[in-house]
This record gives C-alpha cells, structure tokens and sequence, in this order.
C-alpha cells in the first residue's frame, strides 16, 4: 500500500500577523507577525517539503512534475491547490481575486484565485468583509475614488465553525482576531484595493485599482454554502463545499471512521487532537497527502480533522 505524505510548512511573515501558529499548533515560527502557514503547497512561492519516508526532502512541486502516479495521473502544470492556515492579528487589507481567465492574461499565466474559509478561532465581535453595496462598476469607482468605504463594503459577523466560499470578482477581507484555515486555488494573486493608510517599511504598500476594478463583479453576490452533515457516535461529517477546484470536508472524530479509497488524492490538516491514520500516527499541526492507490482506511482518535480533495473541472 502506499504511503501517507507528510508536509513541511512554509511560514510567511506580513504586517497583520501573530504569533498564534506558535501558540496554537506548535510551529516554529520566524516571528511574531507570522501571518500564513503555507500548509500544503507546491507553488513556487513556497513549495512545501516532504517530511519522512520514501519522498523525504523532495518539494510537493517535484513530486508533482516527476510522480504523477501519486496523484492520479491529474493533469495540469502545477499542484492545484494551496492550504494556508492564516493568523490575522489585525486586518487585512479590503482585496479582490481575478478568475482564470484575466490571471492567465494578466498574470504570466497564473491560475485565477477561488478560496473558501473555515473559522478555527477569533475574537468576540469579530466581523469580515465579504462583498460590496455599489450597484455597477461606475458606482463601484466612485465609492472607492470618494473613500466611503463603510458605506461600500459589506460586514459579517463570524464564530468559530463558519464556512465562507469566497468566488473571483467578490471583494473580501479577513479581520483581526481571527484565525481561520483557507483552501484555494494554487495561486498568489492578489489585488489590493485599500489598506487603511498603513506603512511598511515607511511606505504605502501599493495598491491595484485598475485590476481591482477589472474584476469586481457587480452587483456583489455571495453563494451559500453546501453544509449536509453525516453524523454518527464516533464522528460529524460536514461537507462545506463542492466546486470546480475542490471538495472541502471538516471531521470531528471521537472513535473511528472509515474512509474510502480517494478517486484522485486527498489532502488532510489535523486541526486538533492526535490519533491514527491506518497504523500511522497523526497529531495536531500535521498536513499529510493520501496519495492515489493508498486504499480504504480507517480514521482512530479525538481529532479535529479538514480534509479536501481536487475538483472536477
């Protein structure tokens, strides 16, 4: 049979970060304003290593060009998907993500950016941004031209447990105080529409309005997510969304759970918790891959398990 895949993360300092993937999960951060842990990705902007076994040391990049039998012969460039747990101090800039198609026109050819967010922790009163009030682009640019930001935007309160699927086009922002584990696209584009004034490094980080303003849908609209839930003695089954790109599903298990064979790959992050994975142990803070061919298994432990799987295009 083959193995489980584990991961190495990729740590990304910013302006709105924490320390809290250090306090919370035990990672060796580089600092206190570590904002993103790169948990499972093959981008090049940071390419995870494999920890252990038969891969140890190669990148999920190289697996990716030279072992495709791990994933099911998937075609595509690059690794499709990138998981990030993100701790956000303070906020986020207010940004907007291109589809496929402007980010291969206007970004060397990138893949476009879909995500979803699943809050693991914040703060009470805690609210993000998801989504705009302006009905066209030409009222969408007088807004943002005249600064009336409280009037544009669209605030959500949040709790731990909610699911946001965030589209291309829909504008957005992570809040401070919120910690929150993120599936999406392999891409790293984004477009910066305001970020309240703040300097680094004694200067205003740039801002993309054009871009912005290129892919903004209007009106704003906002999709449910899917939410059915399996639930037994031993785990609740919550599956949160099923698109193009992938399938996300969040497992709380307190006993055992059987899993079927992946018809592609898996990719799992243990949120909380310690158990097993077959005969193989797992605790908090692992990323691991069940790569093609690995079988049926078995799922053993208290565990707090995410684990998303590639989409059908």
């Amino acid at each position: 049979m083959a193995e489980l895949i584990f991961l190495e993360p990729v740590f990304k300092e910013v302006i709105w970060g924490g320390d809290a993937l250090h306090t919370r999960f035990g990672y060796d951060i580089p600092g206190d304003h570590t904002g993103e842990c790169w948990a499972v990705s093959g981008h090049k902007n940071g390419d995870c290593r494999i920890r252990g076994g038969l891969w140890d040391g190669c990148t999920l990049g190289q697996l990716w060009k030279e072992h495709r039998e791990l994933f099911g012969g998937e075609e595509g460039d690059q690794f499709p998907i990138l998981i990030k747990l993100i701790d956000a101090r303070q906020d986020l800039s207010i940004q907007v993500h291109p589809d496929d198609v402007y980010a291969r026109e206007h970004e060397n050819g990138s893949l476009g950016k879909t995500e979803c967010w699943y809050i693991l922790d914040c703060e009470p009163g805690t609210e993000i941004i998801i989504g705009h009030n302006a009905s066209c682009k030409e009222e969408l640019k007088q807004m943002i031209d005249e600064g009336r930001w409280k009037e544009l935007l669209r605030t959500h309160p949040i709790h731990r447990g909610d699911f946001f699927q965030i589209e291309p086009g829909t504008i957005h922002a992570i809040k401070g105080g919120t910690l929150l584990i993120e599936t999406q696209q392999s891409s790293d584009v984004t477009y910066r529409v305001y970020d309240y004034g703040r300097l680094q490094d004694g200067k205003p980080r740039p801002l993309h309005l054009k871009q912005s303003l290129d892919v903004i849908t209007c009106p704003s609209s906002v999709k449910d997510s899917l939410r059915e839930v399996e639930e037994t003695e031993d785990y609740r089954l919550e599956k949160l969304v099923e698109c193009a790109y992938y399938g996300v599903e969040h497992l709380t298990l307190h006993g055992t759970a059987s899993r079927r064979t992946p018809a592609l790959y898996e990719m799992v992050g243990v949120l909380d918790g310690e158990g097993a994975v077959g005969k193989t142990a797992v605790k908090k803070g692992d990323f691991f891959l069940i790569p093609w061919g690995y079988g049926d298994y078995e799922l053993r432990g208290e565990m707090e398990l995410m684990i998303a799987r590639p989409g059908k295009i």
